[in-house]
């Protein structure tokens, strides 16, 4: 686990174009999930069949997870010192912990296998049923871009979590702490690319799973800044079927959640590929999607870089200067195609395995490889009714609250 974690805040649902929001779930306790029997090629693992539906006793008694004790995290942790903290959020907070990597009891600082508690408050945004929607997608899902849970606690008011531990934190510290190490143009494809997979893992099942909460700081990076998705408290299962969508409570993260989910409470697997979209642009610009240090348009990202994204000869003026122009404009100018794509309206918005395609051929250095046919459409028309037709941009005036990221 890393150390960005997101707070929540309320929204207006009846702002159609605004920029989205996390809302607190109001229902308590919960006794049963819905779940999927999951079937894909994206990842060297795929899970099994899993059962629908799901008692809270059935989650907690995964064989792939521990149920660790009270004391045995304390131990962990060394009673939850301060120095132990990496990360806080409006959940509560997470603690750098060591386990034995066989047994998983607790150890010494320094001892066995490093580990991320994360401990919830209990007047905190993340209930009890976004704790057990976790323990569920979890302790059941495996892939290599999705986060390891290693197990849970359920003692009294106390709800933790266990993670694998990962060294490079999240990805919104590297993009925009101050005085972070900048990342090179490659490290950034290298993230999207494994964002993108663990996308593509969710949405290609049986039944899909909505993330639903697709953003910087729950992407989180191992020591090779391999990528992988965190924090399944919002996760949904998706429609089957016949049917289109399932319908939900409006939930997310200000600027990343679609337009049309906002407005309608609709939710699908497009909503996700807005939101890869939205990162993507970040990864590019190296701004936040909303940030409150600018005025005017400059103040909404996606509004801003819009109508620099298809002009090959304008896109420079939206890159992060932290690049300092070290990186192949052809390949920056079909990411920025891609982002126009993926955050335009819904019914154009390309799937998670489209978009892979065109991410894993993107040129590395010079541009010296010949775009697929999908990519070479995109870069000859750019301005075409289907993938870049122009939606109302989110509604920049919606509060909001950033995650707080903590470092490594």
């Amino acid at each position: 686990m890393g150390n960005c974690f997101g707070r929540t805040a309320k929204v207006d649902r009846s702002l159609s174009n605004t920029a989205a929001m996390e809302v607190p779930i109001k229902d308590g306790h919960t006794s049963s999930f819905s779940y999927l029997k999951a079937s894909t090629s994206h990842g060297k693992n795929t899970p099994g069949s899993i059962l629908i539906p799901r008692s809270e006793g059935d989650i907690l008694s995964s064989p792939h997870l521990k149920a660790f004790t009270f004391d045995e995290l304390r131990n962990a942790t060394r009673n939850f010192r301060p120095d132990s903290l990496i990360g806080e959020g409006g959940f509560g907070y997470v603690y750098k912990g060591w386990i034995d990597e066989q047994t998983l009891a607790a150890m010494k600082p320094g001892c066995g296998m490093v580990v991320a508690v994360k401990k919830l408050k209990p007047e905190g945004f993340q209930g009890h049923k976004e704790w057990l929607s976790e323990v569920n997608y979890l302790g059941q899902l495996h892939h290599p871009n999705l986060v390891k849970l290693i197990g849970y606690c359920l003692d009294g008011d106390n709800r933790l979590l266990v993670y694998e531990y990962m060294p490079k934190g999240c990805l919104e510290n590297h993009l925009f702490r101050r005085g972070a190490q900048p990342l090179a143009w490659a490290a950034r494809i290298k993230v999207a690319i494994g964002a993108a997979h663990g996308l593509a893992f969710l949405h290609d099942s049986e039944q899909p799973v909505i993330y639903r909460d697709f953003k910087a700081s729950n992407i989180l990076l191992d020591s090779e800044f391999n990528a992988k998705l965190s924090d399944f408290g919002l996760a949904k299962a998706g429609p089957t079927g016949d049917r289109t969508h399932v319908t939900t409570q409006v939930m997310g993260t200000q600027g990343y959640a679609a337009p049309e989910y906002i407005a309608t409470g609709r939710l699908t697997t497009k909503c996700d590929v807005y939101s890869f979209g939205v990162v993507l642009l970040e990864l590019l610009s190296g701004r936040t999607v909303v940030d409150k240090t600018k005025v005017g348009v400059e103040r909404n990202l996606l509004e801003w870089a819009r109508p620099y994204l298809t002009d090959r000869r304008k896109l420079f003026r939206i890159m992060d200067t932290k690049l300092e122009g070290q990186y192949p404009q052809k390949g920056a100018y079909m990411v920025a195609l891609l982002a126009v794509q993926c955050t335009s309206e819904a019914k154009v918005r390309p799937q998670m395995d489209e978009v892979l395609a065109v991410l894993d051929e993107l040129p590395n250095g010079k541009d010296t490889k010949k775009p697929s046919k999908v990519k070479q459409q995109a870069v000859s028309n750019p301005g075409s009714n289907s993938a870049f037709r122009h939606h109302k941009p989110s509604h920049p005036n919606i509060p909001s609250q950033r995650p707080t990221c903590v470092g490594s």
